[in-house]
């Protein structure tokens, strides 16, 4: 089970139907969005408790709760075959989002949150050497994990062949790539985005297309990961076309 800690995540796994067997929420909690989150709750027939405060300190393991935490079963991992063979728009081609080692729940949370944000069709993780969605995660990505789908796979590389079978580009993010600006993202586009302080992977950087940077004038000479996925995956968008859906 799942502890989703925080009132816009609650709020956003009860509104996409993610199955919740209990919502805990603090004594003397009822306004502002607690109310609504409670009203929703009961709507949909979830059982509302109310607890001391310090119960929900010690399950939110330092996350913020603000008041409210739903327990829902584990997340459901997409299987990369599934993934692929969801409908989509003809006129949006698949666009994906792969981690090549993230290690921070709060940067896989914004990551999720920015590809469900800017039309991702999901993001692909790997079983080990990275994070998995946490309730940290869950709360970072404001609600976003329980509507993109998340593919857990074995092997990175073996996967990003997969990806290029299916027709995708696959594309890396590296301070040594061209500048985004003056590539062609418009096609089926797989952005990979490596680890926090490490980038990619020797294998995974092997097997990319081409690597793609973000060009900075700054005395800063990197960005976090989740900054450069959003700034990467926000060009991709762009030179596709904001009317586009």
């Amino acid at each position: 089970m799942v502890d989703v800690a925080g009132r816009q995540p609650v709020l956003e796994a009860l509104r996409s139907g993610q199955e919740i067997n209990r919502l805990l929420v603090a004594k003397g909690q009822r306004q502002g969005s607690i109310r609504e989150i409670t009203a929703l709750a009961k709507k949909r027939g979830v059982v509302v408790q109310e607890v001391e405060r310090s119960v929900l300190d010690k399950l939110s393991d330092s996350v913020n709760h603000q008041g409210v935490i739903a327990q829902i079963a584990e997340v459901g991992y997409w299987e990369l075959s599934d993934l692929l063979a969801q409908p989509r728009d003809p006129q949006w081609p698949l666009f994906l989002i792969l981690l090549d080692g993230i290690q921070d729940p709060h940067n896989l949370g914004a990551i999720i949150r920015s590809a469900e944000a800017l039309g991702a069709h999901g993001v692909i993780i790997p079983k080990r050497r990275g994070v998995g969605v946490t309730p940290a995660a869950m709360k970072s990505s404001a609600g976003a994990a329980n509507y993109l789908p998340v593919c857990r796979v074995t092997n990175l590389a073996s996967t990003i062949d997969t990806l290029k079978e299916a027709g995708c580009w696959v594309v890396g993010a590296d301070a040594e790539g061209g500048p985004c600006f003056e590539q062609n993202l418009t096609g089926p586009i797989v952005l990979v985005i490596g680890s926090e302080g490490f980038g990619l992977s020797r294998l995974v950087r092997e097997k990319c297309d081409f690597l793609s940077s973000i060009p900075m004038r700054g005395q800063v000479s990197s960005l976090n990961a989740s900054v450069a996925a959003s700034l990467l995956m926000l060009e991709v968008v762009r030179q596709r076309g904001w009317g586009q859906s």
